[in-house]
């Protein structure tokens, strides 16, 4: 079960965090992968541990011209694109007064037109054997987060998104899904808590960890197992869904 043998994967995001878990583990079940991301070095990386059918390939998934680069290469080198993962994304703290007009913009470009890009590079070239899209939303397209203001506005963005393509083209056998992650412990997770905490890691993560009703943070690699299923012929028959994996965050967390 959940083989992605001979399936062709791009997974945006991928030389870290989530999109890395999620190139490993496709890698591992048979998938060709090429990992979009604007970090060369760390994308290059997660090329060399999977030691195997992958590619880096630098990638600013906010201009379209890269975005459209990049999908014609690879697609001149394949007979189809079967999976889209849009994961590459960037977080922001603040609400409506404290973000500024350049934040803003900044979240907008990567993760609401980096989705677009893809999505209007790729879907022709699915249209004529089909194929699977995911995109990563958030729990904050779903509940008020404090000070998340712009963030959660991308990522409702992303959910609609899916909603629009999943129906848009479920006649040329493109499905298409979202996850919407809680807290996931990441490399920028640790990066935040030790910038914005310092002297008081320990106490914050702790802190942070416990805003999950289950306890703790998610591990990327269980989000990758979701994505995983999401992308293999066992979920034939899943499109138009947003997926919660979030410790109960938004059903227990009264």
């Amino acid at each position: 079960m959940f083989s992605l043998t001979g399936k062709r994967a791009i997974v945006t995001g991928g030389g870290s965090g989530i999109g890395r878990a999620i190139a490993l583990l496709f890698a591992k079940q048979g998938a060709q992968v090429h990992i979009l991301d604007f970090d060369e070095t760390g994308a290059a990386n997660v090329v060399n541990e999977i030691k195997g059918n992958a590619y880096a390939v630098k990638c600013d998934v906010s201009n379209q011209q890269q975005v459209n680069d990049v999908v014609a290469s690879i697609a001149a080198h394949n007979t189809a694109i079967d999976i889209l993962v849009n994961n590459a994304g960037v977080a922001h703290i603040g609400n409506a007064e404290t973000t500024s007009e350049e934040d803003l913009t900044r979240l907008f470009n990567i993760n609401i037109k980096g989705v677009y890009n893809l999505l209007h590079t790729v879907l022709p070239l699915m249209k004529e054997k089909g194929g699977v899209i995911l995109n990563m939303a958030s729990v904050a397209s779903s509940v008020g987060i404090s000070d998340r203001f712009a963030y959660s506005m991308t990522k409702g963005a992303v959910v609609g998104m899916t909603l629009s393509t999943a129906k848009d083209y479920i006649n040329y056998k493109i499905r298409c899904n979202c996850i919407s992650p809680a807290r996931v412990h990441t490399p920028f997770v640790d990066g935040f808590i030790a910038k914005t905490y310092p002297g008081k890691e320990t106490e914050m993560f702790e802190k942070l960890s416990k805003t999950q009703p289950i306890g703790r943070m998610a591990q990327p690699g269980e989000i990758a197992n979701l994505a995983l299923y999401l992308c293999s012929d066992e979920a034939s028959f899943i499109t138009g869904c947003d997926y919660p994996i979030d410790g109960g965050f938004i059903k227990l967390n009264n």
